[in-house]
Protein backbone atom coordinates (compact mmCIF):
# COMPACT_ATOMS: atom_id res chain seq x y z
CA UNK A 1 0.00 0.00 0.00
CA UNK A 2 1.52 3.71 -0.86
CA UNK A 3 0.65 6.04 1.86
CA UNK A 4 1.87 9.81 1.53
CA UNK A 5 1.26 13.01 3.08
CA UNK A 6 0.36 16.02 0.99
CA UNK A 7 0.58 19.98 2.14
CA UNK A 8 -1.64 22.85 0.72
CA UNK A 9 -3.28 26.11 1.06
CA UNK A 10 -6.47 24.70 1.31
CA UNK A 11 -8.70 20.94 0.82
CA UNK A 12 -9.10 21.76 -3.12
CA UNK A 13 -5.45 22.33 -3.52
CA UNK A 14 -4.43 19.22 -1.59
CA UNK A 15 -7.07 17.07 -3.36
CA UNK A 16 -5.75 17.84 -6.70
CA UNK A 17 -1.93 17.24 -5.45
CA UNK A 18 -3.94 13.63 -4.49
CA UNK A 19 -5.24 13.22 -7.72
CA UNK A 20 -2.23 13.88 -10.06
CA UNK A 21 0.08 12.23 -7.98
CA UNK A 22 -1.79 9.11 -6.70
CA UNK A 23 -5.06 8.73 -9.36
CA UNK A 24 -8.76 9.24 -8.84
CA UNK A 25 -8.76 6.12 -6.46
CA UNK A 26 -6.74 7.05 -3.73
CA UNK A 27 -8.54 6.93 -0.54
CA UNK A 28 -8.10 9.84 1.89
CA UNK A 29 -7.28 8.61 5.23
CA UNK A 30 -7.01 11.38 7.42
CA UNK A 31 -6.95 15.46 7.42
CA UNK A 32 -6.12 17.87 9.90
CA UNK A 33 -5.11 21.67 9.63
CA UNK A 34 -1.48 22.33 10.26
CA UNK A 35 0.14 25.41 9.89
CA UNK A 36 -0.21 27.20 6.39
CA UNK A 37 -3.01 24.91 5.45
CA UNK A 38 -3.79 21.58 5.67
CA UNK A 39 -1.88 18.28 5.98
CA UNK A 40 -4.22 15.14 4.06
CA UNK A 41 -2.89 11.85 4.22
CA UNK A 42 -3.71 9.32 1.00
CA UNK A 43 -3.71 6.03 0.66
CA UNK A 44 -3.58 3.31 -2.81
CA UNK A 45 -3.52 -0.13 -2.87
CA UNK A 46 -1.87 -0.60 -5.95
CA UNK A 47 1.05 1.63 -8.28
CA UNK A 48 -0.36 3.94 -10.74
CA UNK A 49 -0.62 3.00 -13.47
CA UNK A 50 1.04 3.98 -16.57
CA UNK A 51 -2.21 5.43 -18.16
CA UNK A 52 -5.07 5.96 -15.69
CA UNK A 53 -8.54 5.19 -16.28
CA UNK A 54 -10.68 7.96 -16.83
CA UNK A 55 -13.96 5.54 -15.97
CA UNK A 56 -16.18 6.61 -13.10
CA UNK A 57 -14.92 4.29 -9.77
CA UNK A 58 -18.02 2.59 -8.45
CA UNK A 59 -16.27 1.77 -5.08
CA UNK A 60 -15.47 5.36 -4.51
CA UNK A 61 -18.67 6.68 -5.63
CA UNK A 62 -20.63 4.02 -2.89
CA UNK A 63 -17.96 5.03 -0.24
CA UNK A 64 -18.49 8.99 -0.50
CA UNK A 65 -22.25 8.21 -0.75
CA UNK A 66 -21.91 6.30 2.59
CA UNK A 67 -20.34 9.36 4.36
CA UNK A 68 -23.30 11.11 2.86
CA UNK A 69 -25.26 8.85 4.73
CA UNK A 70 -23.66 9.57 7.75
CA UNK A 71 -23.57 12.91 7.51
CA UNK A 72 -27.34 13.08 6.70
CA UNK A 73 -28.29 10.77 9.69
CA UNK A 74 -26.06 12.91 12.57
CA UNK A 75 -27.69 15.75 10.82
CA UNK A 76 -31.37 14.14 10.96
CA UNK A 77 -30.85 13.51 14.75
CA UNK A 78 -29.23 16.79 15.34
CA UNK A 79 -32.18 19.15 13.58
CA UNK A 80 -34.89 16.63 15.02
CA UNK A 81 -34.18 18.20 18.81
CA UNK A 82 -35.95 21.50 17.50
CA UNK A 83 -38.67 19.82 15.29
CA UNK A 84 -37.12 20.49 12.00
CA UNK A 85 -37.60 18.56 9.18
CA UNK A 86 -34.23 17.18 7.99
CA UNK A 87 -35.27 17.75 4.61
CA UNK A 88 -34.93 15.88 1.06
CA UNK A 89 -32.16 13.37 -0.02
CA UNK A 90 -29.71 14.34 -1.79
CA UNK A 91 -29.55 14.52 -5.68
CA UNK A 92 -26.27 13.94 -8.04
CA UNK A 93 -27.89 17.40 -9.61
CA UNK A 94 -30.51 18.48 -7.18
CA UNK A 95 -30.45 21.66 -4.69
CA UNK A 96 -28.13 20.47 -2.35
CA UNK A 97 -28.30 21.96 1.10
CA UNK A 98 -25.06 22.88 2.93
CA UNK A 99 -24.49 20.51 6.47
CA UNK A 100 -24.40 23.18 8.90
CA UNK A 101 -21.51 22.78 10.28
CA UNK A 102 -21.24 24.56 13.68
CA UNK A 103 -24.63 23.02 14.88
CA UNK A 104 -23.54 19.59 13.85
CA UNK A 105 -20.20 20.06 15.67
CA UNK A 106 -21.89 21.36 18.79
CA UNK A 107 -24.11 18.18 18.82
CA UNK A 108 -21.62 15.73 18.26
CA UNK A 109 -19.46 17.14 21.03
CA UNK A 110 -20.41 16.20 24.65
CA UNK A 111 -22.25 19.01 26.92
CA UNK A 112 -19.28 22.36 27.83
CA UNK A 113 -19.11 24.69 30.17
CA UNK A 114 -19.57 27.67 28.47
CA UNK A 115 -15.75 28.63 30.67
CA UNK A 116 -14.25 26.16 29.13
CA UNK A 117 -11.44 26.55 26.85
CA UNK A 118 -9.96 23.51 25.84
CA UNK A 119 -14.01 22.31 24.66
CA UNK A 120 -14.07 25.18 22.63
CA UNK A 121 -10.70 24.15 21.14
CA UNK A 122 -12.00 20.90 20.51
CA UNK A 123 -15.14 22.18 19.05
CA UNK A 124 -13.36 24.09 16.62
CA UNK A 125 -11.36 21.30 15.92
CA UNK A 126 -14.46 19.93 14.46
CA UNK A 127 -15.94 22.44 12.86
CA UNK A 128 -12.41 22.29 10.36
CA UNK A 129 -12.99 18.56 10.10
CA UNK A 130 -16.41 18.65 9.09
CA UNK A 131 -15.89 21.57 7.02
CA UNK A 132 -13.00 19.45 5.20
CA UNK A 133 -14.85 16.41 4.96
CA UNK A 134 -17.78 18.36 3.05
CA UNK A 135 -15.18 20.00 0.72
CA UNK A 136 -13.93 16.54 0.40
CA UNK A 137 -16.94 15.14 -0.86
CA UNK A 138 -18.49 17.65 -2.95
CA UNK A 139 -14.99 17.84 -4.63
CA UNK A 140 -14.90 13.89 -5.43
CA UNK A 141 -18.98 13.90 -6.29
CA UNK A 142 -18.02 16.94 -8.94
CA UNK A 143 -15.26 14.63 -10.44
CA UNK A 144 -17.56 11.67 -10.41
CA UNK A 145 -20.49 13.54 -11.98
CA UNK A 146 -18.04 15.17 -14.82
CA UNK A 147 -17.11 11.95 -15.82
CA UNK A 148 -20.31 10.19 -15.90
CA UNK A 149 -21.58 13.11 -18.19
CA UNK A 150 -18.68 12.70 -20.71
CA UNK A 151 -19.94 8.93 -20.78
CA UNK A 152 -23.34 9.58 -21.03
CA UNK A 153 -24.12 12.96 -22.68
CA UNK A 154 -21.05 13.49 -24.49
CA UNK A 155 -23.11 16.09 -26.36
CA UNK A 156 -23.98 18.07 -22.89
CA UNK A 157 -20.29 17.85 -21.84
CA UNK A 158 -19.54 19.61 -24.96
CA UNK A 159 -21.71 22.71 -24.46
CA UNK A 160 -20.67 22.57 -20.72
CA UNK A 161 -16.92 23.00 -22.14
CA UNK A 162 -18.06 26.08 -24.43
CA UNK A 163 -20.02 27.92 -22.05
CA UNK A 164 -17.10 27.47 -19.31
CA UNK A 165 -14.91 29.02 -22.28
CA UNK A 166 -17.47 31.96 -22.26
CA UNK A 167 -16.74 32.72 -18.59
CA UNK A 168 -20.33 31.55 -17.25
CA UNK A 169 -20.69 30.30 -13.73
CA UNK A 170 -21.56 26.85 -12.96
CA UNK A 171 -25.19 26.87 -12.12
CA UNK A 172 -26.38 29.25 -14.80
CA UNK A 173 -24.75 27.14 -17.18
CA UNK A 174 -26.59 24.45 -15.54
CA UNK A 175 -29.82 26.42 -16.11
CA UNK A 176 -29.09 27.04 -19.41
CA UNK A 177 -28.60 23.52 -20.58
CA UNK A 178 -31.61 22.38 -19.01
CA UNK A 179 -33.37 24.40 -21.36
CA UNK A 180 -31.74 22.41 -24.09
CA UNK A 181 -31.58 19.14 -22.76
CA UNK A 182 -34.14 17.58 -25.52
CA UNK A 183 -32.32 18.98 -28.66
CA UNK A 184 -30.51 16.17 -30.20
CA UNK A 185 -28.78 18.31 -32.72
CA UNK A 186 -26.07 20.12 -31.76
CA UNK A 187 -25.51 23.07 -33.41
CA UNK A 188 -29.46 23.76 -32.69
CA UNK A 189 -28.95 23.23 -29.02
CA UNK A 190 -26.01 26.12 -29.15
CA UNK A 191 -27.67 27.84 -31.21
CA UNK A 192 -31.29 27.66 -28.93
CA UNK A 193 -28.47 28.09 -25.89
CA UNK A 194 -27.48 31.29 -26.76
CA UNK A 195 -30.85 32.21 -27.65
CA UNK A 196 -31.76 31.74 -23.95
CA UNK A 197 -28.97 33.58 -22.37
CA UNK A 198 -29.98 36.36 -25.13
CA UNK A 199 -33.53 36.62 -22.82
CA UNK A 200 -31.61 36.47 -20.28
CA UNK A 201 -29.89 39.44 -20.21
CA UNK A 202 -32.47 42.71 -19.71
CA UNK A 203 -31.84 45.68 -21.13
CA UNK A 204 -33.89 49.12 -20.71
CA UNK A 205 -36.86 49.44 -22.70
CA UNK A 206 -35.91 53.46 -23.10
CA UNK A 207 -31.59 54.81 -23.04
CA UNK A 208 -31.69 56.71 -18.96
CA UNK A 209 -30.13 59.80 -20.20
CA UNK A 210 -33.58 60.11 -22.63
CA UNK A 211 -35.36 59.57 -19.65
CA UNK A 212 -33.78 62.01 -18.00
CA UNK A 213 -33.55 62.89 -14.19
CA UNK A 214 -30.91 62.43 -11.64
CA UNK A 215 -28.32 59.41 -12.46
CA UNK A 216 -25.64 58.20 -10.19
CA UNK A 217 -23.00 56.12 -11.27
CA UNK A 218 -22.11 53.90 -8.23
CA UNK A 219 -19.02 51.20 -8.01
CA UNK A 220 -15.80 50.57 -6.60
CA UNK A 221 -12.96 52.58 -7.37
CA UNK A 222 -10.83 52.02 -10.70
CA UNK A 223 -14.26 50.61 -12.23
CA UNK A 224 -14.63 53.87 -15.10
CA UNK A 225 -16.78 55.70 -13.15
CA UNK A 226 -15.54 59.15 -14.08
CA UNK A 227 -14.64 58.26 -17.33
CA UNK A 228 -18.28 56.82 -18.43
CA UNK A 229 -20.01 60.06 -16.73
CA UNK A 230 -17.38 62.00 -19.28
CA UNK A 231 -18.54 59.98 -22.00
CA UNK A 232 -22.71 60.31 -21.10
CA UNK A 233 -22.62 63.97 -20.61
CA UNK A 234 -20.66 64.91 -24.02
CA UNK A 235 -23.20 62.30 -25.51
CA UNK A 236 -25.96 64.82 -24.00
CA UNK A 237 -24.89 68.17 -24.88
CA UNK A 238 -23.89 66.73 -28.74
CA UNK A 239 -27.50 65.94 -28.59
CA UNK A 240 -29.60 68.45 -26.94
CA UNK A 241 -27.01 71.07 -25.84
CA UNK A 242 -25.36 71.98 -22.22
CA UNK A 243 -28.44 74.05 -21.33
CA UNK A 244 -30.44 71.45 -19.88
CA UNK A 245 -27.80 69.17 -18.07
CA UNK A 246 -25.28 69.42 -14.72
CA UNK A 247 -22.88 67.22 -13.07
CA UNK A 248 -22.13 66.79 -9.62
CA UNK A 249 -19.15 65.03 -7.57
CA UNK A 250 -19.28 63.21 -4.14
CA UNK A 251 -15.67 62.26 -4.71
CA UNK A 252 -13.74 64.61 -2.46
CA UNK A 253 -11.37 61.62 -1.35
CA UNK A 254 -9.68 60.63 -4.35
CA UNK A 255 -6.62 62.97 -5.46
CA UNK A 256 -7.65 65.09 -8.48
CA UNK A 257 -10.84 63.92 -8.97
CA UNK A 258 -12.98 66.98 -8.58
CA UNK A 259 -10.15 68.85 -10.73
CA UNK A 260 -10.76 65.79 -13.81
CA UNK A 261 -14.70 66.94 -13.48
CA UNK A 262 -14.45 70.39 -13.30
CA UNK A 263 -12.53 70.50 -16.12
CA UNK A 264 -14.84 68.74 -18.07
CA UNK A 265 -17.94 71.03 -17.07
CA UNK A 266 -15.24 74.02 -18.78
CA UNK A 267 -14.68 71.84 -21.61
CA UNK A 268 -18.52 71.20 -22.43
CA UNK A 269 -19.53 74.51 -20.75
CA UNK A 270 -22.04 72.73 -18.31
CA UNK A 271 -22.22 74.00 -14.35
CA UNK A 272 -20.30 71.31 -12.16
CA UNK A 273 -21.28 70.93 -7.77
CA UNK A 274 -18.94 69.40 -5.88
CA UNK A 275 -20.88 68.17 -2.60
CA UNK A 276 -18.18 68.12 0.56
CA UNK A 277 -18.40 65.03 2.90
CA UNK A 278 -21.37 65.90 5.46
CA UNK A 279 -22.90 68.00 3.24
CA UNK A 280 -26.72 67.54 1.98
CA UNK A 281 -27.12 66.20 -1.11
CA UNK A 282 -30.57 67.35 -1.34
CA UNK A 283 -29.69 70.89 -0.75
CA UNK A 284 -27.00 70.88 -3.27
CA UNK A 285 -29.18 69.60 -5.88
CA UNK A 286 -32.02 71.72 -5.12
CA UNK A 287 -30.45 74.53 -7.78
CA UNK A 288 -30.15 72.26 -10.05
CA UNK A 289 -33.75 71.09 -9.90
CA UNK A 290 -34.92 72.67 -13.45
CA UNK A 291 -32.08 70.50 -15.34
CA UNK A 292 -33.49 67.91 -17.64
CA UNK A 293 -30.56 65.29 -16.57
CA UNK A 294 -28.78 65.66 -13.21
CA UNK A 295 -24.88 63.50 -13.45
CA UNK A 296 -23.82 62.55 -9.91
CA UNK A 297 -20.05 60.87 -9.72
CA UNK A 298 -19.80 58.74 -6.53
CA UNK A 299 -17.11 58.01 -4.49
CA UNK A 300 -15.38 54.31 -4.86
CA UNK A 301 -14.44 53.41 -1.25
CA UNK A 302 -13.89 50.01 0.47
CA UNK A 303 -16.95 48.40 1.64
CA UNK A 304 -15.93 48.98 5.09
CA UNK A 305 -15.60 52.45 4.78
CA UNK A 306 -18.78 54.59 7.28
CA UNK A 307 -18.41 57.58 4.98
CA UNK A 308 -19.59 54.99 1.77
CA UNK A 309 -22.51 53.78 3.97
CA UNK A 310 -23.47 57.65 4.20
CA UNK A 311 -23.10 58.03 0.87
CA UNK A 312 -25.04 55.46 -0.39
CA UNK A 313 -28.06 56.12 1.90
CA UNK A 314 -27.99 59.55 0.68
CA UNK A 315 -28.59 58.41 -2.65
CA UNK A 316 -30.94 55.74 -1.64
CA UNK A 317 -33.23 59.37 -0.26
CA UNK A 318 -37.14 59.58 -1.50
CA UNK A 319 -36.20 63.40 -2.11
CA UNK A 320 -33.31 62.92 -4.38
CA UNK A 321 -35.52 59.98 -6.72
CA UNK A 322 -32.21 59.20 -7.93
CA UNK A 323 -31.83 56.00 -10.55
CA UNK A 324 -28.46 54.31 -9.48
CA UNK A 325 -26.37 52.44 -12.04
CA UNK A 326 -23.59 50.19 -11.04
CA UNK A 327 -20.64 50.11 -12.74
CA UNK A 328 -18.63 47.34 -13.44
CA UNK A 329 -15.25 46.40 -15.11
CA UNK A 330 -15.55 43.63 -17.80
CA UNK A 331 -11.70 43.09 -16.80
CA UNK A 332 -12.89 42.12 -12.82
CA UNK A 333 -13.15 38.65 -11.84
CA UNK A 334 -16.72 36.96 -10.72
CA UNK A 335 -15.75 37.11 -6.86
CA UNK A 336 -14.57 41.31 -7.29
CA UNK A 337 -17.98 41.60 -9.01
CA UNK A 338 -20.00 39.40 -6.74
CA UNK A 339 -18.44 41.83 -3.83
CA UNK A 340 -19.33 45.00 -5.45
CA UNK A 341 -22.77 44.18 -5.98
CA UNK A 342 -23.24 43.57 -2.38
CA UNK A 343 -21.80 47.05 -0.88
CA UNK A 344 -23.44 48.81 -3.29
CA UNK A 345 -26.82 47.39 -3.62
CA UNK A 346 -28.30 48.96 -0.79
CA UNK A 347 -28.41 52.39 -2.45
CA UNK A 348 -31.20 50.64 -4.77
CA UNK A 349 -29.57 49.57 -7.98
CA UNK A 350 -31.97 50.27 -11.66
CA UNK A 351 -29.47 48.82 -13.76
CA UNK A 352 -25.65 48.72 -14.58
CA UNK A 353 -22.73 49.57 -17.12
CA UNK A 354 -20.25 47.52 -18.23
CA UNK A 355 -17.12 48.91 -18.99
CA UNK A 356 -13.75 48.32 -20.29
CA UNK A 357 -15.31 45.49 -22.31
CA UNK A 358 -12.51 46.50 -25.12
CA UNK A 359 -9.71 45.12 -22.41
CA UNK A 360 -11.47 42.01 -21.27
CA UNK A 361 -10.54 38.84 -22.31
CA UNK A 362 -13.65 37.54 -21.09
CA UNK A 363 -17.65 38.94 -20.75
CA UNK A 364 -19.16 35.55 -18.99
CA UNK A 365 -18.36 36.99 -15.44
CA UNK A 366 -20.47 40.23 -15.42
CA UNK A 367 -23.04 38.95 -17.52
CA UNK A 368 -23.68 36.26 -15.40
CA UNK A 369 -23.80 38.62 -12.53
CA UNK A 370 -25.82 40.69 -14.40
CA UNK A 371 -28.46 38.17 -14.68
CA UNK A 372 -28.07 36.75 -11.23
CA UNK A 373 -29.07 39.94 -10.12
CA UNK A 374 -31.66 41.04 -12.21
CA UNK A 375 -29.72 44.27 -13.52
CA UNK A 376 -30.76 45.67 -16.92
CA UNK A 377 -27.51 46.29 -18.88
CA UNK A 378 -27.99 50.53 -19.63
CA UNK A 379 -24.55 50.97 -21.24
CA UNK A 380 -21.58 49.18 -22.21
CA UNK A 381 -18.33 51.04 -23.29
CA UNK A 382 -15.62 49.95 -25.09
CA UNK A 383 -12.40 52.46 -25.88
CA UNK A 384 -10.91 55.60 -24.05
CA UNK A 385 -12.89 58.13 -26.89
CA UNK A 386 -15.39 60.53 -25.92
CA UNK A 387 -18.46 60.31 -26.21
CA UNK A 388 -17.69 57.44 -29.48
CA UNK A 389 -16.72 54.74 -27.17
CA UNK A 390 -19.95 54.45 -25.22
CA UNK A 391 -22.76 51.57 -26.67
CA UNK A 392 -26.25 50.99 -26.44
CA UNK A 393 -26.05 47.62 -25.56
CA UNK A 394 -28.83 45.01 -27.46
CA UNK A 395 -28.61 41.51 -25.69
CA UNK A 396 -28.10 39.49 -28.73
CA UNK A 397 -25.56 41.68 -29.05
CA UNK A 398 -23.79 41.39 -25.68
CA UNK A 399 -24.09 37.26 -26.51
CA UNK A 400 -22.74 37.81 -29.68
CA UNK A 401 -19.29 39.66 -28.12
CA UNK A 402 -19.42 36.77 -25.25
CA UNK A 403 -18.94 34.22 -27.65
CA UNK A 404 -16.20 35.84 -30.00
CA UNK A 405 -14.45 36.41 -26.43
CA UNK A 406 -14.20 33.00 -25.48
CA UNK A 407 -11.22 31.00 -24.64
CA UNK A 408 -9.63 29.75 -27.17
CA UNK A 409 -8.04 26.58 -25.30
CA UNK A 410 -10.40 24.14 -23.90
CA UNK A 411 -10.87 23.98 -19.83
CA UNK A 412 -8.78 21.11 -18.14
CA UNK A 413 -10.48 18.32 -16.66
CA UNK A 414 -9.92 19.68 -13.59
CA UNK A 415 -11.21 22.75 -14.03
CA UNK A 416 -15.01 21.12 -15.24
CA UNK A 417 -15.01 18.42 -12.13
CA UNK A 418 -14.23 21.98 -9.70
CA UNK A 419 -17.59 23.72 -11.76
CA UNK A 420 -19.38 20.44 -10.87
CA UNK A 421 -18.58 20.69 -7.79
CA UNK A 422 -19.58 24.16 -6.87
CA UNK A 423 -23.21 22.61 -8.14
CA UNK A 424 -23.35 21.39 -4.23
CA UNK A 425 -22.78 24.66 -2.84
CA UNK A 426 -25.71 26.54 -4.27
CA UNK A 427 -29.38 25.80 -4.99
CA UNK A 428 -30.10 25.91 -8.45
CA UNK A 429 -31.31 28.73 -10.74
CA UNK A 430 -33.88 29.30 -13.11
CA UNK A 431 -33.32 31.29 -16.13
CA UNK A 432 -36.47 33.28 -17.35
Amino acid sequence: MQVKRFFAADMRTAMKLVRDELGADASIIGNRRVAGGVELTAALDYQVPAAPSRQPNPALEAELRKTQAKIATAQAELTTRTQVDAGKDRQLFGAAASVPVDRLAEALLPARSSSSSADQGALDAMRFELHGLRELIEVQLGSIAWGQLQNRQPQQANLWRRLQRMGLSADLSKALLERVANIAEPRQAWRMLLAHLSHAIKTPQQEPMEEGGVIALVGPAGMGKTTTLAKLAARYVLKYGAQHIALVSLDSYRIGAQEQIKTLGRILNVPVTLVDPGQSLTQALAPLARKRVVLIDTAGLPANDPALRMQLEALASRGINAKNYLVMAATSQGQVLKAAYHSYKRCGLVGCIVTKADEATSLGEVLGLAISQRLPVAYLTDGPRIPDDLQIPRSHQLVSRAVGLQATQEPSEDTMAEMFSGLYQQPARHVS
